[in-house]
C-alpha cells in the first residue's frame, strides 16, 4: 500500500490553471479556424491535452466554446472594473485603458479573429455576451457619472461605445485604435 505522499492529489489551483490554459487555447483555436471548422482534436492538440481529457473537462464543442468565451469576457470585465476603480487616475486615462482592455486587444488582423468568432455565434453563447456588454456600458456610465452626473453620463457612454465599435473595425492596429479613441474621449468627457 502506498502512502498518500506517493500520489499527491492535484491541487485546486493546478486544476484551475489547467482549465484556464485549455480555455485560452480553445478560444485561440476557434478564432483561427472559426467555430464550425474547429474540432475537439485541434483544441486538444493546441492545449496539449488528450482528446479524452478534453472531453472529460467539456462534454461537447458547444460547452467548450461557451466556457472559453465566458472566461474571456469575465476576465475582460474584471480588468475594466479594476481600471475604473483606480479613482486616483484622471477619468480620461481610465476610460482609454478600460476601452483598451475591453475592445482594444481585439484590434488588428490576428486579434480581430477572436472578436469575430464570438460575434458570429451568439446563439451558442446564451446570455453571457449580452450580459457582459450591458455590464461594460454600466461601468463606463457609472465612471462618467461621478464627474458629470447620471443624466449626462448615459448618452456620453453610449456614444463612446459606438465610437469604439467603429474604430475597432477601422483600425489596422491597436495603437491607431487607442490614438483615435483618446480623441473621442477628449471630445466627450470634460
Amino acid at each position: 500500500m502506498s502512502s498518500p505522499e506517493a500520489h499527491p492529489l492535484p491541487s485546486p489551483t493546478t486544476d484551475t490553471d489547467r482549465r484556464t490554459t485549455v480555455l485560452d487555447s480553445a478560444l485561440a483555436t476557434f478564432a483561427r479556424f472559426g467555430y464550425r471548422k474547429t474540432s475537439m482534436e485541434e483544441v486538444a492538440r493546441a492545449a496539449r491535452i488528450s482528446r479524452p481529457g478534453l472531453y472529460f473537462l467539456f462534454s461537447s464543442k458547444e460547452a467548450l466554446f461557451r466556457a472559453a468565451v465566458t472566461q474571456t469576457l469575465e476576465r475582460d470585465i474584471a480588468a475594466v472594473e479594476h481600471v475604473l476603480d483606480d479613482v486616483d487616475r484622471p477619468l480620461p486615462e481610465r476610460l482609454a485603458e478600460a476601452f483598451d482592455r475591453w475592445a482594444g486587444r481585439y484590434v488588428g488582423p490576428l486579434a480581430r479573429e477572436a472578436a469575430v468568432v464570438i460575434e458570429d455565434n451568439p446563439d451558442l453563447l446564451g446570455e453571457i455576451a449580452e450580459t457582459t456588454r450591458r455590464r461594460f456600458e454600466e461601468l463606463i456610465t457609472d465612471a462618467i457619472a461621478v464627474e458629470s452626473g447620471q443624466e449626462a453620463a448615459t448618452p456620453v457612454a453610449q456614444t463612446m461605445i459606438s465610437a469604439s465599435i467603429g474604430l475597432k473595425y477601422q483600425a489596422a492596429s491597436r495603437e491607431f485604435y487607442l490614438e483615435r479613441l483618446k480623441v473621442a474621449i477628449e471630445l466627450l468627457v470634460p
